[in-house]
């Protein structure tokens, strides 16, 4: 198939591409290395009242302040540069990243989770921009689906990493954030600060008329990225943080045993990935739809499973529309900015992806109490999802939803 010709060609750019793409996985990087050890986390601190709660919203913490600061990162990034930003926030991010190995306080703890989600703004912010920057649409599809591929064969080792590191000792996990100090040497050598696009690209018609124009930022066009954005991404989290509760509820308790039950299913981010090229030829609207659907069809079987097959079986589709949605999110919203307007733009969409992050268990707590269990809660956010997605498949050919 032509994607998959694309895909061998992309392999074959520059050394600045693969840089991205690792780059890119270091903010969800951030809260997929604690998945595994949640309900460690939380037996280390049982005598605190509420650590059930606390324990995985420190988990999400950095998701407050990428949703803060995040639009501020974007402003920063079109006013100032990427480059030199985008060095500064991934070395503290390696920094900050480990400090909780050194803590033994929740409290401190969580301070340090909020300091690192000031380094990610700044990541997830300029590398997306960057994309954008660097490649034209079809050159960000093909980065993209790289970068949903590469991811799971990150994903499995981090999780046994992690859950070896953490059966020794209970915060040992945090010293995987060391990665970003490679990275960085990569970032050093390897990215440039972009030129503003020459006037005969299409994109730079775009930018270029909307300057001579006086076209201010587009607020409307932020409103509807931001709100897709926000929605999907409360359920794209739903598995990753709460996963390892769903697990215990089926009797899986161990970490170990975790991380190696989803390490299979994990393989499905790939189709995702590919499944995202694949039907990129096809309207916004069914992209999405594609991935709220594969999500919902997922999360609703977690809720419904029983064994670890059953378990197993649910979370390929689970997987398999998380590896979608991130890519696909990200390729609708930079192709509705401008240059002059794309910093601020992606810091739109990383916020409210990340305002997800840190609202999502609050959600699903509330929904897993209400319904008596975390299996309860997957079931109903998965209906939510498949319900989305029908009503985006029955709008695709209207005019509105043509225009998502």
């Amino acid at each position: 198939m032509r994607f998959l010709t694309d895909f061998y060609k992309a392999l074959t750019l520059k050394p600045q591409g693969f840089t991205i793409v690792v780059a890119g996985f270091l903010p969800v990087f951030a809260i997929i290395a604690m998945f595994p050890v949640v309900a460690s986390i939380i037996e280390h601190f049982k005598d605190i009242p509420d650590a059930a709660i606390r324990v995985p919203a420190m988990v999400t913490a950095p998701g407050y302040a990428i949703a803060l600061l995040a639009p501020f990162a974007g402003l920063a990034v079109d006013r100032f540069g990427r480059r030199l930003l985008l060095l500064i926030s991934t070395v503290f991010y390696g920094i900050v990243g480990t400090m909780p190995f050194f803590l033994e306080n929740l409290d401190a703890i969580f301070a340090s989770r909020i300091l690192l989600g000031v380094c990610e703004a700044g990541i997830l912010t300029i590398v997306n921009t960057l994309i954008a920057d660097y490649w034209d649409d079809k050159g960000r599809r093909n980065w993209l689906m790289l970068q949903g591929v590469i991811g799971p064969f990150f994903q499995p080792a981090v999780f046994i990493l992690v859950a070896a590191v953490a059966s020794v000792r209970w915060n040992g996990g945090f010293l995987v954030y060391l990665i970003a100090l490679p990275v960085f040497i990569s970032m050093y050598f390897f990215l440039f600060e972009p030129k503003k696009p020459e006037a005969d690209s299409e994109a730079a018609a775009l930018a270029s008329n909307a300057a001579a124009a006086g076209q201010p930022f587009p607020t409307g066009t932020a409103v509807l990225v931001g709100g897709m954005t926000l929605f999907a991404s409360i359920l794209y989290y739903v598995f990753i943080v709460n996963g390892s509760i769903a697990w215990r509820e089926i009797g899986v308790t161990n970490p170990m045993d975790v991380s190696k039950a989803t390490s299979i299913p994990a393989f499905f981010i790939v189709v995702g990935s590919l499944i995202f090229r694949a039907v990129s030829r096809y309207s916004n609207a069914i992209q999405i739809a594609v991935f709220l659907g594969l999500l919902g069809i997922g999360l609703a079987g977690v809720g419904r499973a029983s064994s670890v097959l059953e378990m197993q079986f649910a979370l390929a589709f689970q997987q398999a529309g998380a590896g979608m949605a991130v890519p696909a999110l990200i390729a609708w919203a930079q192709g509705k900015f401008s240059y002059e307007h794309r910093g601020r733009g992606m810091g739109v969409w990383t916020s409210m992806f990340f305002l997800g992050q840190a609202l999502s268990p609050i959600v699903v707590g509330n929904i897993a109490k209400a319904s008596g269990g975390m299996q309860g809660a997957f079931l109903i956010t998965g209906m939510i999802g498949l319900g989305a997605a029908a009503i985006l498949v029955v709008l695709s050919r209207t005019a509105g939803a043509r225009g998502i």
